[in-house]
């Protein structure tokens, strides 16, 4: 599927369609660049689903955690992480196979450790407000 978002005002709809994309999904990567805003992304889902808390990246904690209406949310960042045994030491597994969505930003750090099907969400900058987003099952 490829999204196109014009403004920071589209995010709700978008977030919408990317959990409609596979109801019964509940990992998901974001890819992109510094900057191209997956983290504001993942606030839009956040509260697509449900979350009243404030939605924060979890760069310093490497892990976020969030109620939605339904279910646990778990917003991971790793892009700080030295290495893959670092995700290990954290215990990701009970985390991305506790049947709670999880949104992962900088999955490329852990490559080895993801699950075999997932959504591939790519956010690529086109404009100072604009980006492309293809998402994919794998």
């Amino acid at each position: 599927m490829f999204l196109q978002s014009n403004s920071p005002s589209e995010l709700p709809a978008i977030a919408s369609e990317i959990i409609s994309f596979d109801r019964n999904a509940r990992i998901f990567l974001f890819y992109g660049d510094m900057g191209a805003g997956k983290t504001t992304l993942i606030k839009s889902l956040c509260e697509c689903l449900g979350t009243a808390e404030p939605v924060t990246s979890p760069t310093f904690s490497i892990v976020n955690e969030y109620n939605g209406t339904t279910n646990k949310i778990y917003h991971f960042d790793f892009y700080r992480l030295k290495n893959q045994t670092e995700a290990l030491d954290m215990g990701y597994e009970e985390y991305f196979y506790s049947g709670a969505y999880c949104f992962i930003e900088w999955p490329e750090k852990i490559g080895g450790l993801l699950p075999d099907t997932y959504i591939s969400i790519k956010i690529k900058v086109t404009g100072d407000q604009s980006r492309e987003i293809i998402i994919e099952k794998i």
